[in-house]
């Protein structure tokens, strides 16, 4: 995880410079809606790679005992075109998400944070909970999901690392944290803007759709908004396309991509009430150097 966010970094840097061509992923639902698929093709002039994010997304998953998010990521040599790997897309997107999510939290974060909530009990709860400890000193972390048992069974899988006890509500989870995670698959809000302490970041991480939104209106009018990438904000995430229909919030009011509050070209954090918010959608850039850095290692690995 240390790894990726140093990763992420660069990553990030590159598509600030230009240096990586990032087109919107295209979706297809299934006709019943009960899952999709989305491609997801980008090219990085730095490691010289080009490739694709085939991922399939069912949130029903989980009562069957299947990940909600499954599929492949193809990497190619970017000069004559030749393939070069195929890799698990469950797990590069397990980890680049979160270490994405941390990298935001160093930039944005007040360095005195101590307290995370986390809103969601899944596989990202758990890389977040790892993930956000690695850039802050965190000394309370505060769990609450839909389902209790869930939220029990992840303090019991990490609580001898991590000083997690769980919340009664979503509401209880978030007074007073520092910083918010929001993790779930919920298409409507599990977060409220007034609950959300003064001085503290929130990570949104779960929605990725027009009509879908973890976060609520109030959330984001008092907000510094940051995000990924401009161009997925403002087509893909409910959170900042519903308040913007509704006229609350204008593109102006997006504060700057994460690549650029890294090269200076925007500011972060300007006070310490300020409450700011990434907006995570995950783009092809973050898997493909995600893939790169694995091939690399396995390319030397195999040599050895």
């Amino acid at each position: 995880m240390r790894d990726c966010i140093g990763l992420m970094e660069k990553m990030f840097r590159d598509l600030a410079g230009g240096k990586i061509l990032q087109p919107l992923r295209s979706l297809m639902w299934l006709p019943d809606r009960r899952g999709l698929l989305g491609i997801m093709p980008g090219y990085a002039q730095g490691p010289n790679i080009a490739g694709i994010k085939l991922i399939t997304i069912f949130h029903g998953n989980s009562a069957a005992g299947y990940p909600s998010h499954q599929g492949l990521v193809i990497l190619f040599d970017a000069t004559h075109g030749t393939p070069l790997a195929i890799l698990d897309a469950q797990e590069i997107t397990a980890i680049r998400t979160a270490a994405v999510s941390a990298l935001a939290t160093r930039l944005l974060a007040r360095e005195d944070a101590t307290t995370l909530a986390i809103l969601g009990t899944g596989e990202q709860a758990v890389r977040h909970i790892e993930a956000v400890s690695l850039v802050r000193q965190i000394r309370e972390v505060k769990v609450w999901g839909r389902n209790c048992a869930h939220a029990y069974a992840l303090r019991d899988r990490m609580g001898t690392r991590y000083p997690i006890e769980v919340a009664g509500s979503a509401v209880a989870a978030v007074e007073g944290a520092d910083i918010v995670c929001t993790v779930t698959a919920a298409p409507q809000p599990v977060l409220q803007g007034d609950w959300i302490a003064a001085g503290a970041h929130v990570n949104v991480v779960g929605a990725c759709t027009p009509s879908t939104r973890e976060v609520d209106t109030a959330a984001m009018v008092r907000s510094r908004i940051f995000t990924d990438r401009y161009e997925s904000l403002f087509t893909e995430a409910g959170e900042f396309i519903i308040p913007f229909r509704e006229g609350r919030v204008a593109e102006s009011d997006v504060r700057g991509e994460i690549g650029e509050v890294l090269t200076g070209v925007k500011k972060g954090r300007t006070g310490p009430e300020e409450v700011t918010i990434f907006k995570s959608l995950g783009i092809a850039a973050e898997d493909l150097y995600a893939a790169w850095q694995v091939y690399g290692a396995a390319k030397e690995e195999g040599e050895g």
